[in-house]
């Protein structure tokens, strides 16, 4: 039984007896059955997430890329796959339902990388749908470049800053994207482009030897109901009752001034595409000597691209530092670094075992915090194929 699942149990029975404690004794059976449940879950679901084979691939990109991040819009579609569980296979095999992926950009020495990270058995479709709508580029199998922390370099040489990050409010409120930065024309000059992934590119390509940022998007095919919350959102924002008549709602819709209007025409856009939970967390390290803390609200920095006034946007949270003095601050800090660059490693976020509150975003919002850009990114360090490839292989499934 791994670590962390030892210390998921371990504060599951703390917080259980002082349940106990609270109760009538009656209530103990119950208890006791509840007891069980969860522990036979955690114990199914651990031994079937472990069972599952991975692959990393990174993603070398040409010289040019012409397409605009619709095109990884068009990617993410491809990889929206629900799969509803039965009894069986929920509560007794441990199965998880919808397979989960996780996308990342990681800035090593100042030398840039995407990664796609996939269950081998979906490899076929993540490369698929990324040669479909990128053919120059090149996808091939690479070490996990996260066991580096693992290094007896790393635990004795190196310090790190860990965070992850949440919306600020509603999932159906949307975040600035890049169809409001204006990269869904194709025609657009790429001298005149904005593409707000560019500021992060030069962070990342700005590093020094001794230096590493690593950024992770974990995703999966959302089943929230967040289409009818964003439905109920925009009643609110309307001021209107639930199950209101046509009538009423016409009449509300009528009273409202245009700042109104406009954030229920942003998010009826929004709930319109694709939904996927998402799980979002960065890194930060370096060579002790090295460490530059600038670089952590940089980062920061890079993510508030995206906030759009009045509607929605990204803020830190579950970093790895602690915001009092106190005795134990260091052991404390120390433990909660370990424990999130495990779950970096592990790529676990909606699963044991480090389950956290993920927020949905739609395919459109994924693709403005996740895309390859064009020249309008002329980092010195950001490494491209100099020659053109003559597509994808031929064995791969449509």
């Amino acid at each position: 039984m791994s670590m962390p699942l030892v210390i998921e149990i371990q504060n599951f029975f703390h917080e259980l007896f002082i349940v106990i404690m609270e109760v009538d004794f009656l209530w103990l059976p119950a208890v006791l059955v509840f007891v069980f449940w969860r522990l036979w879950m955690y114990y199914i679901n651990s031994k079937y997430i472990m069972s599952l084979d991975w692959v990393l691939l990174e993603i070398k990109l040409p010289r040019e890329i012409t397409k605009t991040p619709k095109a990884m819009e068009v990617v993410f579609n491809g990889l929206h796959v629900t799969k509803g569980l039965n009894f069986f296979e929920k509560n007794w095999l441990g199965l998880t339902g919808s397979p989960w992926f996780s996308f990342e950009i990681v800035g090593i020495d100042g030398e840039i990388h995407f990664f796609a990270r996939t269950q081998k058995f979906h490899r076929n479709l993540v490369e698929s749908q990324l040669y479909a709508q990128y053919p120059d580029i090149e996808i091939v199998e690479v070490d996990d470049y996260s066991k580096f922390s693992l290094t007896k370099e790393f635990n004795n040489d190196w310090g790190s800053f860990g965070m992850e990050f949440a919306l600020t409010e509603k999932d159906a409120y949307p975040i600035k994207t890049y169809v409001d930065y204006g990269l869904d024309e194709s025609m657009i000059k790429e001298e005149q482009k904005t593409d707000p992934i560019t500021a992060f590119l030069e962070i990342l390509g700005s590093l020094k030897i001794g230096e590493q940022i690593w950024f992770q998007i974990l995703i999966r095919a959302t089943k929230k109901k967040w289409k009818k919350e964003g439905e109920d959102l925009i009643e609110e924002v309307m001021g209107i009752k639930p199950k209101a008549t046509a009538e009423e709602k016409a009449k509300a819709l009528g009273g409202l001034h245009a700042g109104k209007n406009e954030t229920i025409k942003a998010i009826q856009r929004d709930i319109s595409k694709l939904g996927f939970d998402v799980g979002i967390r960065s890194f930060y390290m370096a060579k002790k000597d090295k460490f530059s803390a600038i670089n952590i609200p940089s980062i920061i920095g890079t993510m508030k691209q995206y906030n759009a006034v009045n509607l929605n946007g990204f803020k830190p949270t579950n970093t790895t530092s602690v915001d009092y003095n106190w005795q134990f601050k260091k052991i404390r800090e120390n433990k909660m670094r370990i424990s999130m660059l495990d779950a970096y490693r592990k790529r676990s976020y909606f699963y044991l075992p480090y389950e956290r509150k993920s927020f949905v975003l739609n395919t459109e919002e994924l693709a403005t915090i996740f895309h390859f850009p064009g020249r309008v990114s002329e980092t010195p360090t950001f490494g491209r194929i100099e020659a053109k490839k003559g597509g994808a292989p031929s064995n791969l499934p449509i």
